[in-house]
């Protein structure tokens, strides 16, 4: 339960988030938080990570419920068990989900970190990079722990 309910408040937080930016910014504005370093921009990404492949929403849709599919019943079927690999799963549902809501309802994904050395992103996109992030720690652990001595 703890699962979901993580997933669920990470899901919301992305929305709200995305909201309150769309609520009070013009697209293309930006407001400096740490001048020279960081702001709060809006803008609509019409593709994946880095505005690649824009224009290719029906592909992300598919493998975005593909992945999510894949998850949710790895979630509700593993047999080992651990709070790494739950945290890293919760992340990734809550953040390609987050994103899919954007792009069922939008068309594009609403984006407004703006660290002036790195491409703009949003709260499901932090999601999905810690996620995958802690499954390799996962993954590297897993097989360090495997291994002969």
């Amino acid at each position: 339960m703890k699962f979901w309910a993580a997933v669920l408040a990470l899901v919301g937080l992305d929305q709200v988030t995305k909201w309150v930016i769309r609520q009070n910014l013009a697209l293309g504005e930006s407001i400096p938080v740490i001048p020279s370093i960081m702001s709060l921009t809006y803008i609509e990404n019409p593709g994946a990570a880095f505005g690649i492949l824009a224009g290719n929403r029906l592909l992300f849709i598919v493998l975005t419920l593909a992945l999510l599919t894949l998850l949710v019943l790895y979630q509700f079927h593993a047999v080992k068990s651990s709070r790494l690999l739950d945290g890293a799963t919760a992340l990734i549902i809550a953040g390609a989900f987050g994103n899919l809501i954007d792009r069922l309802v939008k068309g594009q994904v609403t984006d407004f970190f703006d660290f002036h050395f790195f491409p703009i992103f949003n709260i499901a996109d932090i999601a999905v990079t810690c996620g995958v992030g802690l499954m390799v720690v996962y993954i590297l652990k897993d097989e360090s722990d495997t291994r002969p001595s």
